[in-house]
C-alpha cells in the first residue's frame, strides 16, 4: 500500500517534533513516523540552557515549561578526591545576547507539550522505517509493516542508529569507551534542595544532581569504566554509590532511594567532527537533524538543546523554500512543477545544512574536550581539571549556550 505525503519526519524525538510543530505554525503539514507504540521517554530530564529557551520561545512553549521547572542560579563542582570545591559559577552573568537562563526540563513533559500542539494524526506510531528508495523527485519510505510512503521531503530525526543518516552516507557514531548512568527520583513532597547544579568529580568519573522542580531530582554519573558497568539497575546503583563514597550523605541518599525502574545506562557515542565537515547533512530532498545529525557526549549538556535549535532552523529554511510572503502578510504555498518543488526543497535543506554545520562541529568538539578533562583518570588531567582549568571548562558551558537560533518566520 502506497501513501503520499509532502513532508515525512522519521522519529518523534525532540528534533522531529520541534520541526513538525515549527512547520505547522508556518502553515505546512508534515507526517512524523515513530517506530515505538508511544512517545519514547528516555533519559528522564536534561539541562536546558539559554539557547534552548530561545528555541522554546520561538516555538511558543517557553512560558508554559518555565512554570513547571525551577531556574538554576549557579553550578557548584566539588572534588571527591580532596573534598574541596573546585568551581562555583553563577548563571546570573550576562551573555553577549542577554541574560542566561538555565533549568532542568523533564523530557516527558517537553515531548508531550510538543505532541499536544500538533494536529491529530500527525504522529504515526509503530512505524519503523526499514529502507529508503529513490523515485524520481520523490523518496519512497518503506516501513516494517509493508507500507510505502511517497514523500517530497524526508527529514531524519531517528537517533544515533539513524536509517536516514546511513542513507546519506554517514558512518555509525563512534563509541567513546565511556558510559552514563542516569536516574530520576520523585520525593512526593518538597525535597528542599537549592535551585543549583551540584557536580562531583573523581578519578575517571563525573556526577551531577539537578532538582528540576520542588519534588523531582535528576542525577547522572559518567565513567570511563563502561565495561565494568553491568546493564542491571541494581548493580548500576551500587556502582554509582561506590564512586560517590566521599560525596555528601544527602546526595548518596538520592541515588539510594531512586527506584530501579528509574535508572538507565547509556554507552556514550559521538560523530567525529570531520564527518560533518565532509559528510552530507543534506542530499537532494533528504536531511538529518538531532542525534541522527550530531550525536555528542553529554559533557556540555547540549544534545537536546541543539536538537531544539535544529528544529527551528529546519522549519524556517523549509518554509522559506515552500512558501511565498504575500503583501497581506499571509503565507501561501507556491504552485510549482515537481522539478521546481524538488529544487526549492533541495535549496532549503542546503541552507539548513549550511547554517547548522559549524555550530554542530563546535558543540561536538567542545563536549569531547570538556569530557576528556572533566573525567580524567590520570594524575595530570585530574590536577589540570581541579587546579587550573575548572573555571575555564565551566565557562565553556555558558559560552556555548550564548546562542540564538532565530525566530520562526520566513521574512
Amino acid at each position: 500500500m502506497e501513501k503520499v505525503e509532502d513532508i515525512v519526519i522519521v522519529g518523534a524525538g525532540i528534533a522531529g517534533l520541534t520541526t513538525s510543530l515549527g512547520l505547522q505554525k508556518l502553515g505546512i503539514r508534515s507526517l512524523v513516523l515513530e517506530s515505538s507504540h508511544s512517545l519514547r521517554i528516555t533519559g528522564f530530564a536534561f539541562i536546558t540552557w539559554t539557547n534552548a529557551w530561545r528555541a522554546l520561545d520561538a516555538i511558543g512553549l517557553g512560558d508554559s515549561l518555565r512554570q513547571q521547572h525551577k531556574q538554576f542560579y549557579s553550578n557548584v563542582a566539588t572534588s571527591t578526591i580532596t573534598g574541596h570545591q573546585t568551581t562555583a559559577m553563577s548563571f546570573k552573568a550576562k551573555g553577549k545576547l542577554g541574560d542566561h537562563e538555565v533549568r532542568c526540563v523533564n523530557r516527558k513533559l517537553l515531548l508531550e507539550a510538543l505532541a499536544n500542539e500538533l494536529p491529530s494524526g500527525t504522529i504515526r506510531f509503530s512505524s519503523k522505517v526499514v529502507s529508503i528508495e529513490e523515485s524520481g523527485f520523490y523518496k519512497l519510505v518503506h516501513l516494517a509493516d509493508g507500507t510505502i510512503i511517497k514523500t517530497k521531503a524526508l527529514l531524519g530525526s531517528d537517533g544515533v542508529n539513524s536509517v536516514v543518516a546511513k542513507w546519506l552516507g554517514f558512518k555509525a557514531p563512534a563509541f567513546t569507551g565511556r558510559a552514563a548512568v542516569r536516574g530520576w527520583i520523585n520525593f512526593k513532597s518538597n525535597h528542599g534542595f537549592e535551585p543549583k547544579i551540584f557536580q562531583f568529580m573523581g578519578i575517571g568519573f563525573r556526577s551531577g544532581f539537578l532538582p528540576n522542580d520542588d519534588t523531582g531530582v535528576y542525577w547522572f554519573l559518567t565513567s570511563h569504566e563502561e565495561k565494568e558497568i553491568e546493564d542491571d539497575p541494581a548493580k548500576m546503583k551500587q556502582f554509582v554509590l561506590s564512586k560517590l563514597a566521599n560525596a555528601p550523605d544527602e546526595m548518596k541518599a538520592i541515588v539510594e532511594n531512586t527506584e530501579l525502574d528509574y535508572i538507565m545506562l547509556s554507552p556514550l557515542r559521538y560523530r567525529h567532527p570531520w564527518d560533518l565537515i565532509w559528510g552530507n547533512i543534506s542530499k537532494g530532498n533528504v536531511c538529518v537533524i538531532g542525534d541522527a545529525f550530531h550525536p555528542m557526549t553529554p559533557d556540555i549538556a547540549q544534545g537536546a538543546c541543539s536538537a531544539l535549535e535544529d528544529g527551528i532552523v529546519l522549519a524556517r529554511c523549509l518554509a522559506r523554500a515552500l512558501l511565498t510572503k504575500e503583501q497581506s502578510g499571509e503565507s501561501k504555498e507556491k504552485v510549482d512543477s515537481e522539478s521546481e518543488q524538488y529544487m526549492k526543497i533541495e535549496m532549503g535543506l542546503k541552507n539548513y545544512a549550511k547554517e547548522r554545520r559549524w555550530r554542530s562541529i563546535v558543540l561536538i568538539t567542545t563536549a569531547y574536550v570538556v569530557g576528556f578533562f572533566q573525567q580524567g583518570d590520570g594524575k595530570l588531567t585530574t590536577f589540570l581539571r581541579d587546579k587550573l582549568l575548572a573555571a575555564f571548562l565551566s565557562g565553556l558551558l555558558l559560552k556555548r549556550a550564548d546562542f540564538d537560533c532565530g525566530k520562526l518566520s520566513i521574512s
